[in-house]
């Protein structure tokens, strides 16, 4: 049994490593593909998972290949073809770490994908079937990538789409966004950016989470917004979260390896996407924190926010450390209570935390 399937594009990333004084770039090859980059993450934080795909019968398309057989991923549904490349993408960097993307695509292979050529049956096999915009910019493989999505419904499949905006793959802006509208009608988790979000329908985070819930009948949706965080949305929870301050060096992937982190908790915890409780929702976007043994240094004074997300809590009163431990501990600490929360206050959280109502805390009180 597989958890996951994913269709689409795998390519070689050649990025910017240097520049010469007349601008010219020194570029260094990379594997990608962002359906390829998404089941490496998913593999990585537990859950197996397949490509469906087409490469060149050459040596890019026999490094893809041995590249996501070392990640772990099953390739036996990529197809080899002897008569296209395997596609290039250029990628450059700004100041900040911003792409911009070119691409040797004209056609590349992933393009020529049909749909007569997949392996239904690591579909059958398979729980979840995931894709992109990127196969459905041209044919023959945007007919291959609607009849699998079709298939895979039509076989109670959970399908997840990623927009993945690409603007110089397309003809045009109304070519993009009407293929990107019909991927989000088939989807039951869209994990979408916040530019993504402005592009499609000029609003923000939350909105455009309404918007997939509303009107797109997704059952999940997920938005990035770089450094501002994350927002996870379903039919009876929201949670946003912040991100952590870093310096961006280079964002290539960082999308697909938050969406297949996401998806592998998702699938781990066996629940229907609609069905997460904000709980759980928190729980899916730090997942990675247990299991790429990375951590967060949270500061926040929400006290049901800390106890449901926080594996050890450090308290200060007015910066002498009054108490540290695991949450069951400081719940129970009473110098934590009199010194930090006051008796009120305190068993006022807890009640919540023990009897939720929907109504989170205001997280007054603290220091």
């Amino acid at each position: 049994m597989l958890d996951a399937i994913a269709l689409g594009e795998l390519l070689i990333d050649f990025a910017t490593v240097d520049t010469d004084r007349d601008g010219y770039p020194t570029l260094a090859a990379h594997p990608g593909g962002a359906p390829g980059n998404f089941l490496a993450a998913l593999h990585a934080y537990g859950c197996s998972g397949a490509m469906l795909g087409k490469v060149g019968a050459d040596t890019f398309g026999d490094l893809l290949c041995a590249t996501l057989a070392q990640a772990g991923i099953r390739t036996e549904g990529i197809v080899r073809d002897p008569s296209v490349f395997t596609t290039l993408a250029f990628v450059t960097f700004g100041p900040g770490g911003e792409r911009a993307f070119s691409f040797a695509r004209k056609p590349g292979a992933d393009t020529q994908l049909r749909f007569d050529e997949l392996d239904l049956s690591l579909l059958d096999e398979a729980r979840l079937l995931h894709f992109g915009s990127l196969s459905l910019t041209q044919e023959p493989v945007r007919s291959a990538t609607q009849q699998a999505a079709a298939y895979a419904a039509a076989h109670g499949k959970l399908l997840s789409f990623d927009p993945n905006l690409r603007l110089p793959l397309w003809p045009d802006a109304e070519a993009a966004k009407t293929q990107i509208l019909w991927g989000l009608r088939q989807a039951d988790i869209v994990k979408i950016s916040d530019d993504e979000v402005r592009f499609l329908w000029g609003c923000g985070p939350e909105e455009g989470a309404a918007r997939l819930l509303a009107d797109f009948g997704v059952r999940l949706a997920m938005v990035t917004c770089g450094p501002k965080g994350c927002l996870l949305q379903n039919a009876g929870a929201a949670v946003r979260v912040a991100a952590p301050r870093v310096l961006p060096v280079d964002t290539t992937g960082a999308g697909d390896i938050f969406g297949g982190s996401a998806v592998s908790r998702l699938l781990q915890l066996g629940r229907a996407p609609e069905a997460l409780t904000e709980d759980e929702l928190t729980a899916v976007i730090y997942h990675m924190t247990h299991k790429m043994n990375k951590h967060v240094l949270l500061i926040e004074h929400d006290m049901r926010f800390i106890m449901n997300i926080s594996d050890r809590i450090v308290v200060l009163d007015y910066g002498k450390n009054i108490a540290e431990g695991v949450p069951e501990e400081i719940q129970n600490n009473q110098d934590v209570i009199e010194a930090y929360l006051g008796k009120t206050k305190f068993f006022e959280e807890m009640d919540e935390l023990e009897h939720p109502h929907g109504q989170a805390p205001d997280g007054s009180g603290g220091r």
